[in-house]
């Protein structure tokens, strides 16, 4: 195969338009921010605090009145454009450090602490953002706004109820690209770098299949077949020898024996940096040696244990590689492809193809106000 190398110092294709193949055309794309994102956990902002997130280069400042209600708007002032996560919250209002111009959580100025030189209060008003709490986690919805109330948050029915799952969130900031994030998950052929913990061990991919906006995979495989992972297992409830994984875009899922669940929500921030929130829940884990269920009061407990010195050692594994991954793609995106597993392909090609529909979403969009505008101009001048 010959490969049409370019000058390794370009860098490779920021857009669709320019992008050659697969490959880049995956790496060009964004997440529609058309969906619900979680952005943060909900203990990390208290009443009075503030915090930066961002999503795709946009920076969202997220704040928490004296109410305790959470506020999601534009990380910027209307007035100098200075950071608003610079500022504080005082009673309900987010203040700009620089004039104390206060801001409520629907991204109205109310209160400016200044001489205003004899004119009103100006209406000044900065974009808020919908967004809620859920499972511990604060999700946004950074696109449309008229569109959140149309589209579902993740819903986990084992969360909820009388006996509800045993659930703590992880979550990590990596150096790339959220697609790379989305290839990892699901392709199982890279055990050789989990050969430490063996979480899943002798994988076969049985299924691989495209169906509206979902990617369904499935590998016969033994699930946690490291001897510490195994000591958890609930071998007599599970068996465990194969797993269930879906790309539901914008989220991944897996499903093992009804028993071990997770949900992955890629929060892309730009377009080598993620930050990745990995809800694992669980029906019930064993005791280590004693082959009985570990009593519900100590689950949070060993949920806590098992992430700090099970799941994100793991995990970090992963991060390690992706971040390798996106430096390689930086100094040699123009190299052949070399893929084998059938999952990359449509994973990348529903990424590509719900990017492309965004963005001809928001094109037909400005298009239809542009109309607007010119049919009042022309009415305006007729008249």
């Amino acid at each position: 195969m010959t490969a049409n190398y370019i000058d390794q110092h370009e860098p490779p294709p920021s857009t669709l338009e320019e992008a050659r193949n697969r490959r880049e055309r995956t790496r060009a794309s964004g997440l529609s921010p058309n969906f619900w994102y979680a952005m943060e956990f909900s203990k990390a902002i208290k009443p009075g605090e503030v915090k930066e997130v961002t999503f795709w280069k946009r920076p969202i400042a997220l704040f928490r009145g004296k109410d305790g209600a959470i506020n999601a708007i534009s990380n910027r002032c209307a007035h100098r454009q200075v950071k608003l996560t610079a500022g504080e919250v005082i009673g309900c209002r987010l203040h700009c450090p620089y004039h104390g111009w206060g801001y409520e959580g629907d991204g109205r100025v109310t209160h400016i602490p200044h001489e205003l030189f004899g004119r009103d209060m100006p209406k000044f008003k900065v974009h808020s953002f919908p967004v809620q709490e859920k499972y511990g986690l604060i999700w946004v919805f950074p696109g449309d706004a008229e569109l959140a109330d149309q589209v579902p948050m993740p819903h986990l029915p084992e969360l909820h109820g009388a006996n509800p799952w045993h659930c703590e969130p992880v979550d990590f900031e990596w150096k790339a690209h959220h697609s790379m994030v989305l290839d990892n998950v699901s392709d199982y052929t890279h055990g050789w770098l989990h050969r430490k913990y063996e979480p899943f061990r002798d994988p076969v991919l049985t299924r691989c299949e495209t169906i509206g906006d979902t990617v369904h995979v499935e590998y016969q495989t033994t699930i946690g077949a490291g001897k510490v992972i195994n000591a958890f297992m609930p071998r007599k409830q599970v068996s465990s020898n194969s797993i269930h994984l879906a790309y539901e875009y914008p989220y991944h899922t897996s499903n093992t024996d009804d028993w071990i669940k997770h949900l992955i929500v890629t929060v892309p921030v730009d377009e080598r940096n993620s930050r990745v929130f990995f809800i694992f829940y669980y029906k019930s884990l064993n005791m280590p040696f004693f082959n009985r269920p570990i009593p519900r009061p100590l689950m949070k407990l060993a949920l806590n244990l098992g992430n700090r010195f099970m799941v994100k050692p793991l995990l970090q594994q992963d991060g390690d590689v992706l971040e390798m991954e996106q430096t390689g793609w930086e100094d040699a995106w123009n190299t052949p492809l070399a893929e084998m597993n059938p999952i990359v392909k449509e994973f990348q090609d529903l990424t590509i193809r719900k990017w492309k529909e965004y963005e001809d979403s928001v094109r037909a969009k400005t298009a239809k106000k542009k109309r607007s505008v010119r049919s009042i101009k022309s009415k305006g001048a007729t008249a």
